[in-house]
């Protein structure tokens, strides 16, 4: 069974906390007409996943099961994760079932709870340092360059946004010191699927949450 796991991509330590930054970047105006911009909404959920890391001394300590609930509340709501599935599973998405589709979501949603929560007790000690970011307004695809600092040298981290209309921007991929979270999914899925097929892949899901899961 194929293991899902970023550890192989971590390099000085630091990519678990970049991860977690990965939605606490932002803090250049750029105004919209009609809905929040990009970056404000990047900075208001910094300001509000940073303040409740400092208020409460359980998420600093590492409760898995407040980390989790501050992941799902705050975060997770601004995170396009049908595109995010779709793209990783790749050409398999489309052979899957509606059933199917919805199990991937919902199994790969928490693999990436997972990974936010984990990495929730570091974000206090990073800072974001925001690249020139370029975009115009009407853009509904958008690419956000930054730098986290704090740990050792400067991690790359780059996330894409997009907005359909009438909805908020979404994030849909997160670029980790050259490598795009989705793309590094798809290579392991695609290996479980060409193994076992869509239903071998949920499977290997399963488990791997089911491992991950907190006690109680």
């Amino acid at each position: 069974m194929t293991v899902f796991c970023f550890d192989s991509l971590n390099r000085r330590g630091c990519l678990r906390a970049a991860v977690a930054a990965a939605v606490l970047a932002g803090h250049l105006p750029w105004a919209l007409a009609a809905t929040e911009a990009p970056n404000a909404m990047i900075e208001r959920l910094s300001n509000e996943v940073l303040d409740a890391v400092g208020k409460d001394a359980a998420i600093k300590a590492g409760d898995v099961h407040k980390i989790v609930a501050l992941v799902d509340r705050i975060i997770l709501p601004h995170l396009d994760f049908k595109r995010m599935t779709a793209a990783a599973v790749g050409p398999g998405w489309r052979r899957a079932t509606p059933e199917q589709q919805q199990h991937l979501q919902d199994e790969f949603k928490q693999l990436l709870v997972r990974t936010y929560a984990g990495a929730l007790s570091e974000v206090s000690n990073l800072r974001i340092a925001v690249k020139p970011f370029r975009a115009a307004e009407g853009d509904k695809d958008v690419l956000v360059r930054t730098e986290v600092r704090g740990r050792g040298d400067p991690i790359e981290l780059d996330y894409r946004l997009a907005q359909k209309a009438g909805e908020d921007w979404k994030i849909y991929n997160i670029n980790i010191m050259g490598v795009w979270l989705v793309e590094t999914y798809r290579s392991q899925f695609a290996a479980e699927i060409n193994a076992r097929g869509v239903d071998g892949l949920i499977e290997a899901l399963v488990a791997r949450n089911q491992a991950n899961a907190p006690a109680r």
